[in-house]
Parts: structure tokens; sequence; C-alpha cells
């Protein structure tokens, strides 16, 4: 019974949280060989001000990076 734990930053829709999980739980039941109905996906969202790469916040960086695209990244 495979239960897998996804850690994403807040802001992404339902519609894209769906397909993420779809997706999971196909690769799962075709890699493993298990039933859907045994998988198990927990999202875990964290706020972007709460991590970040290279000593700058990530929420920090979003700012430049929409200025950059013209969109927030997500």
């Amino acid at each position: 019974m495979p239960f897998v734990t996804v850690q994403i930053g807040k802001g992404h829709s339902v519609e894209k949280k769906r397909k993420l999980v779809q997706a999971l739980t196909d690769a799962l039941v075709s890699s493993l060989g298990t039933k859907p109905e045994c998988i198990t996906i927990h999202l875990d969202e964290f706020q972007r001000e709460n991590w970040a790469v290279g000593g700058v916040l990530h929420s920090d960086k979003q700012v430049g990076r929409q200025e950059e695209t013209g969109r927030y990244f997500n």
C-alpha cells in the first residue's frame, strides 16, 4: 500500500492538484502493479517564504521571476 507525500508551494489550483495526483497514481499503478484504491497521496503545501535556495527565500525569487517573465511560476 504506497503512501506518497508531495511537498509543493501554496498557490496551485485544485485542477493542477487533481492532475498531479492522477498522474502519480497512474505511475504507481504502472510501475508497482498495485490497485489505484490502495494508493494514498498526501499533498503538503508550504508557504514560499519558508523555503530558500542559495540563501534566498523562494518568495523573494518569485517576485524577481514574475518581473522577468510576467507570470508567477507554480
